[in-house]
């Protein structure tokens, strides 16, 4: 009897670590979206890291262009821009783990227009936007409830680029947060350069780095910036001439490794980059290019930090705007903003490629993808 105890034990031990295992698998996948079109506002799904399964699981609605979205640290909190042409504002929402729900609890005012981008501190006490149209970057502390108080600071860019068309003024399009939660990089592509500030996360406040910025080559437009899973490299995507440039990170500066192509050597067509994001294992760079409507592929070299082109894939949709690959790095799921999809792939850890499941989320003007893991 004391045997088959052990054995029951045993056995239900064995099951019960297979069933947490098999909890971890399941994520919930937010989806920011542009309302222009039929778009309702914010979509969440289960999604599966090891099938690429999903499953509708809710909307928020009544948020005008919820394009970009953050999560905080403690997966309780759900933030947007409202990306709008005057008025743009930020909105925060809480987040039921379970069912996948969002809440609205509050909105304040972007202090310029079109936000575009949205960040929070891995404290999980300061939020900030950036404003694509107003060329400036707002702060916002959270609440104890998750809402947002007012801004409490505003921090205006100024100048002009090369490129008349694009580049007339300030135009902040992406806050990014280093991974010792004080520096902080953001790429203005109306201006080409990369300002620095530096985050004091005990009162939520900016001020201007020791390096004030980097710039970059004049007319490229600096857009989204990720970094290296190492801490020792950073990269910024251009838009209007479609590059990609390799940083080394150290003390708050960025020191420039490498300028690459997005795209093939003998590609003559619209150059249109957008997002950028590195495998988990630190192994593979992506990029998404709306020129033509692929995912550009690199390899990273551990040891310098630069890249080499492997490829371009075709994302199966018209212009790719932000995509993620899941957080096991089995799938990369592509957001294109004009065909109303997103397109699942399978990732080759080994070679970094890209392999069309057949599996598509139908949602009308997807623009931001962020994942959760599912306390289910």
């Amino acid at each position: 009897m004391k045997n088959l105890s052990i054995i029951f034990l045993f056995v239900l031990s064995i099951n019960f670590s297979f069933a947490q295992k098999t909890k971890s698998n399941d994520y919930h996948l937010i989806v920011g979206t542009y309302t222009s079109g039929k778009s309702e506002g914010i979509y969440v799904y289960k999604f599966n890291v090891q099938t690429g399964a999903f499953v509708a699981e809710s909307v928020a609605k009544g948020i005008k262009n919820p394009s970009f979205l953050t999560i905080s640290p403690d997966r309780k909190y759900v933030y947007s821009v409202g990306e709008t042409d005057s008025g743009g504002g930020v909105h925060a929402f809480s987040f039921d783990n379970k069912t996948g729900i969002l809440t609205k609890i509050n909105s304040q005012s972007a202090k310029g227009d079109n936000p575009c981008h949205i960040t929070i501190d891995k404290t999980g006490k300061t939020v900030i936007a950036g404003n694509y149209s107003g060329g400036n970057l707002s702060v916002f502390s959270v609440q104890a409830n998750g809402g947002l108080t007012e801004a409490s600071q505003t921090l205006q860019h100024e100048g002009k680029g090369a490129n008349p068309a694009r580049q007339e003024k300030a135009h902040v399009h992406s806050v990014n947060i280093a991974p010792n939660n004080i520096d902080v990089f953001v790429p203005d592509l109306g201006i080409d350069k990369i300002v620095t500030y530096s985050l004091d996360a005990k009162v939520g406040k900016l001020t201007l780095g020791k390096i004030p910025f980097t710039k970059v080559q004049d007319g490229s437009g600096p857009r989204h910036f990720t970094f290296h899973p190492n801490g020792k490299f950073g990269y910024v995507i251009q838009e209007l001439t479609g590059v990609v440039t390799a940083f080394d990170y150290k003390n708050g500066s960025l020191t420039a490794l490498q300028t690459i192509s997005a795209f093939p050597p003998d590609y003559k067509g619209e150059f249109s980059c957008a997002d950028i994001h590195i495998s988990p294992d630190g192994k593979f760079l992506y990029g998404s290019n709306r020129g033509n409507n692929s995912l550009v592929i690199y390899s990273i070299d551990a040891k310098t930090g630069q890249l080499t082109f492997i490829t371009n894939q075709s994302v199966l949709g018209k212009k790719p705007r932000n995509f993620m690959i899941d957080p096991m790095g089995n799938f990369v799921l592509v957001a294109n903003q004009e065909s109303d999809n997103i397109v699942i792939f399978k990732r080759d850890a080994k070679t970094g490629l890209l392999t069309a499941t057949g599996k598509e989320i139908a949602v009308p003007n997807p623009v931001c993808l962020i994942t959760v893991i599912s306390e289910q």
